[in-house]
């Protein structure tokens, strides 16, 4: 056999086996939960798998960094550099806590150098007194850059062989900042030729989450949640066994069980069903994180990083029948409707175009749209960019909005082809008015608009309707046995 065949059945064995775990802010937020994670990591190695792992910064540093930005783009230098400081501060004592010896010292001069890099950096921009969003992405990239670099160390530290790799030279984007696209062809070829060998060695990489660069190696991010992104392009660049995204929940739930104590975990849900909660406010997973998974057939797990020996929730192309009609609730609030009216023009040719290039030109998405004789209602993110549309959309039509609204999207499989369903949502929330209601092109989403003010009491009231008697091939109902009893 040929060398190179050799090193390509190398390669596939090392694939097979390769299993890409995300940690998020929660799970690297201080030593203790460092320690966790090298826990958890060290477990798959002794189940005979090889780790790639990808963490986020520590849990509200990307907030700190955002509002350091902010305040040097106001011209506030000692406002960005007080922040700066205490971020320099939480880094140096976390990885005192953590390590010892020589990489101490090695990971405390990395942090303060790149804290005194930081620092250089908030005094420039506010010297100019304008923060461009390439800036504000290579401000937020601090974050990744040294937690994943201290996460490294620990590994190393406990005999996982941690190496650390700079996710800039693995995740290549366009330069869309803030929001960049990634380019998945050269992130392949990246991962192939400088993670890939790591694996082979016996190493366990750490890749920081949520930044990447462009060809030219300037700093992008993927926007906020992009962490979860970051590992579906790294499971799905390496063609991984599986991905693992660790978070501070069980799993995907039933609804969000700080509203709704009995819950419950669903242990299996299709890619196109947790699209469809990501989306619609579902904070477990960021929205685009399955996205490279479904191309590659990948299954994804969202786990507990504090509750490792949970199952939590397994994420495949196909999940098995349910016999509940819903698999989840989501709510996504801070939305806005608009209303379009314009009754001699509604049906003519060009005219639905012209109204949607506007929110195309504003960069705005649009989550639900319904249309009557006259009028078209469309809801929208609110942001500060809604005067400037609605004063665009005046120009064509009469024009008004309102804010405080929330979304309520119930995920199951064909709702359309159960009768009745619309009929039992609807009587569990009488007492509730609804403004727009949606159930068309998907088969798997039913959802509808009311005040954010009614969105505990609509989510109450559809979990009592609907997981009264749930499924226990499909839901955790163990869990609300085990809770009932206490």
């Amino acid at each position: 056999m040929s060398a190179a065949r050799k090193a390509e059945e190398r390669a596939g064995e090392a694939r097979a086996t390769l299993v890409v775990m995300k940690f998020g802010g929660t799970s690297v937020e201080d030593a203790a939960a460092i320690l966790r994670t090298t826990a958890i990591v060290r477990g798959r190695r002794e189940r005979g798998l090889s780790p790639v792992v990808v963490v986020s910064a520590m849990a509200k540093v990307t907030d700190q960094l955002l509002a350091a930005a902010a305040a040097a783009g106001r011209g506030d230098k000692a406002g960005a550099l007080a922040i700066a400081a205490r971020l320099r501060n939480r880094h140096i004592d976390t990885a005192a806590d953590l390590l010892s010896g020589e990489l101490l010292l090695e990971v405390d001069a990395a942090i303060r150098r790149g804290f005194d890099s930081l620092d250089d950096l908030l005094r420039g921009i506010a010297a100019v007194g304008e923060l461009t969003p390439r800036t504000s992405d290579k401000v937020v990239s601090y974050g990744e850059r040294i937690s994943s670099r201290m996460v490294a160390a620990a590994f190393a530290q406990h005999g996982l062989n941690g190496a650390h790799v700079d996710a800039r030279k693995c995740i290549i984007t366009d330069d869309h900042y803030g929001k960049a696209a990634p380019l998945e062809a050269a992130i392949e070829a990246r991962l192939t030729e400088l993670v890939l060998p790591l694996v082979e060695a016996g190493k366990t990489p750490v890749i920081g989450g949520f930044i990447g660069a462009t060809t030219d190696g300037i700093t992008t991010t993927l926007g906020r949640g992009g962490s979860d992104y970051t590992a579906a392009l790294v499971g799905g660049g390496l063609c991984a066994g599986a991905i693992e995204i660790w978070t501070d929940v069980n799993g995907i739930m039933t609804t969000d069980p700080r509203i709704c104590p009995d819950a419950l975990r669903v242990k299996t849900i299709s890619f196109e069903e947790a699209a469809e909660l990501a989306y619609f406010g579902a904070k477990v997973l960021h929205p685009a994180t399955i996205l490279p998974a479904v191309q590659k057939s990948i299954p994804v797990w969202v786990l507990n990083s504090r509750n490792a020996t949970n199952e939590g929730t397994k994420i495949t192309a196909m999940a098995p029948p349910c016999a509940s009609p819903f698999k989840s609730i989501a709510a996504k609030k801070k939305l806005t409707i608009i209303d379009i009216v314009a009754s001699r023009m509604l049906m003519t040719h060009g005219y639905l175009k012209s109204v949607f290039d506007v929110f195309d030109r504003f960069e705005c998405a649009i989550d639900m749209v319904s249309t009557s004789e006259v009028s078209i209602s469309l809801t929208v993110e609110s942001n500060n960019r809604l005067p400037a549309i609605c004063a665009e959309l005046g120009k064509i039509a009469d024009v008004k909005f309102e804010g405080n609204k929330a979304l309520i999207c119930m995920v199951g499989e064909d709702i359309r082809g159960q009768s009745g369903i619309a009929g039992r949502v609807f009587s569990a929330i009488r007492h509730i008015n609804v403004r727009m209601i949606s159930q068309g092109a998907s088969e798997i989403n039913m959802s509808f608009m009311i005040e954010e003010s009614d969105v505990d009491e609509a989510l109450r009231s559809l979990h009592a309707e609907f997981f009264a008697d749930p499924d226990p091939a499909v839901f955790d109902t163990a869990a609300r046995a085990v809770a009932a009893k206490v």
